[in-house]
C-alpha cells in the first residue's frame, strides 16, 4: 500500500497472529474509548472473538488502523435483515497521526475483500454522521433513520460486491 508522497508507508493486513490482533484493539481503545469518549465495557464485545479483524502498520511497525468484519451469524444480526450473505464492517478506527493518508479507505477495501474471500454479496456498516460523505466516496449508500450509537449519531449503510 502506498502512502502520499513525504508520509511513511504503510501495509493494511488481516490481523491473524496475537500481537496484530492486540494492535488492533490499542488502536479502538485510543480512538473510541479516549479520542470519543466510548464506554470501554461496551467498546469491546463477543464478536471480537470470530470476527475478522485489519491491522494498517506503518513500515517501523506502528499501528495506524484497524476495522473488522462479522459475518456468518453474527453478521446477519448486525446488518439490516439479518441476511447471512451480508457482512457487517464496524469498528473502522484510524489513529489521528494517521488520518488523511488513505488509512480508513485501505481498510475498508481490505474489509471488502474479507466478505467477497467468505462468498458475501454486501457489506453493512453504521457510519458515525459526521463520516457519512466518507462511505459514500467508497460506494457505499445510507439508508434508514438516523440513531444514536454510544451516543453518537449514526446511520445504516450498504454496499453491494
Amino acid at each position: 500500500m502506498s502512502a502520499p508522497a513525504g508520509a511513511p508507508a504503510y501495509e493494511v493486513r488481516v490481523a491473524e497472529d496475537p500481537a496484530d490482533r492486540e494492535a488492533c484493539f490499542a488502536v479502538r481503545k485510543d480512538v473510541f474509548v479516549a479520542e470519543q469518549n466510548v464506554p470501554e465495557d461496551i467498546e469491546y464485545d463477543a464478536h471480537d472473538a470470530g470476527a475478522v479483524h485489519v491491522l494498517a502498520v506503518r513500515e517501523d511497525g506502528v499501528p495506524l488502523g484497524t476495522g473488522r468484519l462479522l459475518h456468518g451469524e453474527a453478521g446477519a444480526a448486525k446488518n439490516g435483515d439479518g441476511d447471512p450473505s451480508v457482512g457487517s464492517l464496524g469498528r473502522l478506527a484510524v489513529t489521528a497521526g494517521a488520518r488523511g493518508l488513505g488509512v480508513g479507505a485501505a481498510l475498508v477495501r481490505a474489509v471488502e475483500d474479507a466478505a467477497r474471500a467468505r462468498g458475501l454479496t454486501a457489506v453493512d456498516l453504521r457510519a458515525q454522521t459526521h463520516a457519512l460523505g466518507f462511505y459514500e466516496r467508497l460506494g457505499y449508500q445510507a439508508y434508514g433513520p438516523e440513531f444514536p450509537d454510544a451516543g453518537i449519531p449514526h446511520r445504516a449503510m450498504r454496499r453491494t460486491l
